[in-house]
């Protein structure tokens, strides 16, 4: 399964259907931001894609974590999303 990476210029809708699709197949999705542009899409797109798998008759929960990631051999810390389905 693959890391869902999210800019602060990431379509909302976007994300969101990536989210529930991968949610849909493989019960669980991980979403990746860094910076609060970042975040703020990343959080929109997780309400968003909450509804569509609701609509789905999937209840999801939401574990926001840290995570350490390398960027042109510099540490950033990212905030990490990780949904599953309740």
């Amino acid at each position: 399964m693959e890391m869902i990476k999210v800019s602060a210029n990431s379509r909302t809708s976007a994300v969101a259907g990536a989210i529930a699709g991968v949610v849909r197949e493989h019960k669980r999705a991980e979403v990746q931001a860094i910076g609060a542009g970042a975040v703020n899409q990343a959080i929109k797109a997780l309400v968003l894609a909450v509804g569509y798998l609701k609509n789905d008759g999937l209840d999801v929960v939401c574990v926001p974590e840290f995570a350490d990631v390398t960027i042109e051999d510099k540490v950033r810390t990212a905030i990490k999303l990780v949904v599953e389905v309740r």
